[in-house]
């Protein structure tokens, strides 16, 4: 077997085109856009390597065929917030063969060491964790727009080399047509009703201001969270500007407590249902199939990427309030069948009572692995 580095045009197409091989007779699996990927691993389209440096690789076996790939991340703002110096790597992709998943991981591995690391988390994504972020090992339907889909062996390939679970990634799904519990919907109404609270959806036009918002309390919420560092600006807008093109404002809420930002939940219609049918192009038949989509078959999911609240107003019912608000807006345009509420870590037992307490079922199980070298 030959590792190589992707340095070259034909280096980064038998990247992007193995797993169109792997997952080709796979009827769930939806193949993400080359550009999305591309995009990740491109110093000028990804702000994080202004604070780190990736690489990735491909692996051929005898004859010359890709057998699989990697990407290996070091983001210096996170490396050393944990008790080890610890990297990433992500974007495999392999068939099921337990030496072509070491080689792969021990090439990761051995370019983290060089950088003076000491552990590799994976599979995550060079950026931020609401896309490409850990393995699937239950729920294997149609993965949603930026949600890792896997081959159920690549569990057995990542703990047999020695990765071992760091926490879990608990998605569940609403069904819009069903009727919230009575409590959630009471407690809501309540919270909606209550003297100096009041909630507001997404304005493109003010954009600046809720993007300060958003900063204001994505940064609060997740501040006692272990390895968390401060989003910035430049990720935010990066984020917003991706989502552009499907984006509805009024599934994008924030509220306010007497007019300080305290808490928001980002949605967005789910890209996947569009691109199914693209195969990763976004040429100019990609695009107006792309369009056509938009258009006549519309959106039926959603998927919930953030949501957060500020430490002191947790507790407050807000969240509930905002996702009520989000249902007036839908219901009555008898487009929406679903969200799923993702990912939630099973650290964040707090949000996980939240899905609980909205009637949500089981959707998918991700998990982020570590290994210690």
């Amino acid at each position: 077997m030959q590792i190589e580095e992707v340095n070259n045009a034909a280096a980064k197409k038998a990247f992007l085109d193995l797993p169109r091989r792997l997952y080709k007779n796979d009827p769930n699996w939806i193949c993400p856009l080359d550009k999305d990927i591309e995009r990740i691993f491109n110093p000028d389209k990804n702000s994080f390597f202004q604070n780190g440096k990736c690489t990735r690789w491909i692996l051929k076996d005898k004859g010359g065929k890709v057998i699989g790939r990697i990407g290996a991340f070091l983001n210096y703002r996170k490396a050393y917030l944990s008790e080890l110096p610890v990297g990433g790597c992500g974007f495999f992709e392999c068939t099921d063969n337990q030496d072509a998943a070491d080689l792969l991981f021990d090439t990761a591995k051995a370019w983290l060491k060089e950088l003076g690391m000491k552990a590799m988390d994976g599979p995550i994504n060079f950026g931020e964790n609401d896309m490409w972020w850990g393995l699937l090992v239950e729920g294997f339907a149609a993965p949603y727009y930026g949600m890792n889909y896997h081959q159920p062996y690549y569990k057995r390939l990542f703990e047999r080399y020695g990765f071992v679970p760091l926490y879990e990634q608990i998605s569940n799904s609403i069904d819009i047509l069903k009727p919230f519990p009575e409590r959630f919907t009471k407690i809501a109404e309540w919270v909606i009703r209550k003297p100096g609270y009041h909630f507001e959806h997404l304005k493109k036009e003010e954009f600046e201001r809720f993007s300060h918002d958003f900063k204001e309390i994505y940064n609060d919420a997740w501040k006692d969270f272990e390895s968390f560092t401060p989003i910035t600006d430049l990720t935010i807008r990066e984020t917003f500007e991706k989502m552009k093109i499907i984006m509805d404002e009024r599934l994008i809420w924030f509220s306010y407590v007497n007019g300080e930002p305290a808490s928001m939940i980002v949605i967005v219609p789910d890209t996947n249902e569009l691109i199914r049918n693209l195969n990763g192009k976004l040429g100019v038949l990609g695009k107006l199939k792309f369009l056509y989509n938009k258009s006549v078959r519309k959106n039926k999911r959603m998927r919930a990427i953030i949501m957060g609240t500020k430490a002191k107003f947790q507790r407050h019912g807000l969240e509930s309030a905002m996702i009520i608000k989000l249902k007036e807006y839908v219901l009555p345009l008898d487009q929406y069948r679903e969200l799923e509420l993702s990912w939630v870590g099973d650290f964040n037992t707090k949000m996980l009572a939240l899905h609980e307490a909205t009637g949500a079922t089981f959707s998918k199980k991700h998990i982020t692995y570590r290994y210690t070298f």
